[in-house]
């Protein structure tokens, strides 16, 4: 791999890809729910599963400060959790079909231990404490098989 994570985005990482096609995937179930969960169920599975990637941008902004880029990937970690919560009150509830929904955890829970192990790296991620190419791997696009059509991914 050519070049160092800082000359990368927070849409390459990805959890950042794989957050985007988790609130999708979301929005999708969630469309057939009943209306009178429009405003509760609904609308908390959607808010949790959107601010996973919501605070992994924000995080990766505020990368150079350590302290700071960690709290953001802890409340990313802690929106996927909650996101399961909803996925599974779904299924109790009957609007979700049991494999979508052990599906879904799976996703989320994939996610966090992405997310773990970005924040037992993060001196990584600052630019300020990176001194030489190290691998990545792990944590961005072009190196697994789980990525977005390419027609939409954001440029």
């Amino acid at each position: 791999m050519s070049g160092s994570v800082y000359e990368k985005g927070f849409r390459e990482l990805v959890v950042y890809q794989k957050s985007r096609l988790l609130s999708r995937e979301i929005f999708m179930h969630t469309k057939f729910f009943p209306k009178d969960e429009m405003y509760f169920l609904n609308g908390q599975i959607r808010r949790a599963s959107r601010l996973i990637g919501a605070n992994i941008a924000e995080a990766w902004a505020n990368r150079r400060n350590e302290a700071r880029f960690i709290s953001l990937l802890t409340d990313a970690d802690g929106e996927q959790m909650e996101t399961q919560h909803w996925v599974e009150v779904a299924n109790d509830c009957g609007y979700m079909d049991s494999e979508a929904s052990v599906q879904l955890v799976k996703r989320c829970a994939e996610m966090g231990r992405i997310l773990h192990g970005m924040i037992e790296k993060a001196a990584l991620f600052n630019e300020a404490l990176q001194t030489a190419s190290e691998e990545t791997a792990e944590y961005f696009i072009g190196t697994t098989n789980w990525s977005l059509p390419v027609n939409n991914q954001v440029e």
